[in-house]
């Protein structure tokens, strides 16, 4: 049998890309805000369901241009349990993170635990949609209203998500999503800020062009974070997909589900009222003292078989090498538990349903 990898990228019929990128050899416009950039921001705007919104080379950038784009000084907090991208993107920006835990359910960021690591350096909370759960939204915003501070969304998991109706890319100052290759939804690589200030769109507009506002005038210390025509030209054909994918993934997401919701010992997230989900990762966390086995147990189990689960998120980046000393995991004690214990297994469009039947059997088997 053929490997099952964790994800494996979605793309349109090579036909269709080629005849969306042949305009490309006629007009010669292969970056810098062509044609088809400008096209796949106004229909992402419109099927995001947010009032602005502006593209990135990939999703890092986004993040860390938009912290920039704020000026923002002194403490942010946010959640170790996440990408290296969300700690790197502060950190980069002369701006110190503070670890908030998570909470074991969706394994968002634990609202209890935010207004007690509030001073009076801090400046914005980045909370992360982990694996397309959405963060308490409500509830975070009445805090970051309560103390002036801006709220930044790491949305990289949470493309076409709806809450309550609104497109989540509508929530707090800015969201940043990802399109990468990896992702529901992508442009090979790139990424994007959703926002509703006109303002900020045009210090982000400068900023990922080098700070040029005009031919002569350069107002701002920017970089080069701009999308190009070949990444938005693959964004505007998958995007016609995109709804056809997300329901295939439903269907494996569901048959994962239906295997695993009764195996004792597996934790899975809640399925959340008011969110449209697009069925972007299936985290399971394995309770060692309950199912028998460990996660690297099973990890292991299913590589023999070729099967690559992954280990998604760890470690948690408050206990990289590269911030050796600064942090204390202990702080953040469910994030570290869970990061020790959680799998997301493979999902994907084309991943068949007698596939992830084999791949439940598998992890079944290693109970004990």
């Amino acid at each position: 049998m053929d490997k099952i990898l964790v994800t494996r990228s979605s793309m349109p019929p090579m036909e269709e890309y080629v005849e969306e990128i042949a305009s490309i050899w006629d007009n010669h416009w292969l970056t810098n805000m062509g044609e088809k950039h400008v096209r796949l921001e106004n229909e992402l705007k419109e099927y995001m369901k947010v009032p602005e919104i502006t593209l990135f080379s990939n999703g890092h950038m986004a993040l860390e241009l938009t912290l920039q784009a704020m000026h923002l000084e002194g403490e942010v907090i946010t959640t170790p349990y996440t990408f290296a991208s969300t700690t790197h993107a502060i950190v980069r920006n002369g701006l110190t993170p503070v670890f908030c835990d998570v909470n074991l359910e969706d394994f968002t960021i634990d609202v209890t635990k935010l207004e007690s690591l509030i001073t009076d350096k801090t400046c914005a909370i980045v909370p992360v949609h982990v694996y397309g759960n959405i963060c308490d939204v409500e509830k975070i915003q009445e805090i970051a209203d309560r103390h002036g501070l801006k709220v930044i969304y790491d949305a990289a998991h949470a493309f076409g998500e709806m809450y309550k109706g609104r497109g989540v890319g509508s929530f707090g100052d800015a969201s940043m999503f990802s399109f990468h290759a990896t992702k529901v939804f992508n442009t090979i690589e790139g990424g994007a800020v959703c926002y509703s200030d006109k303002e900020l769109g045009k210090r982000l507009y400068r900023l990922k062009n080098f700070g040029i506002m005009d031919e002569e005038t350069v107002d701002y210390v920017g970089a080069n974070a701009k999308m190009n025509e070949f990444q938005a030209a693959m964004g505007l054909c998958n995007l016609r997909h995109v709804d056809e994918e997300i329901a295939k993934r439903r269907a494996v997401v569901e048959r994962y589900r239906a295997n695993l919701q009764d195996v004792d010992g597996i934790i899975l997230s809640p399925v959340r009222e008011h969110v449209t989900y697009n069925y972007a990762y299936f985290p399971a966390v394995f309770d060692e003292t309950k199912f028998g086995s460990t996660r690297d147990e099973v990890f292991d189990e299913l590589a023999k078989n070729d099967i690559f689960a992954r280990k998604y998120f760890y470690p948690i980046t408050n206990t990289f090498e590269c911030y050796k000393g600064q942090f204390n995991p202990d702080e953040t004690p469910v994030a570290l538990a869970v990061s020790k214990r959680v799998l997301t297994l493979p999902l994907f469009a084309d991943l068949s349903l007698e596939n992830v039947d084999r791949i439940c059997d598998i992890i079944v088997k290693c109970k004990k």
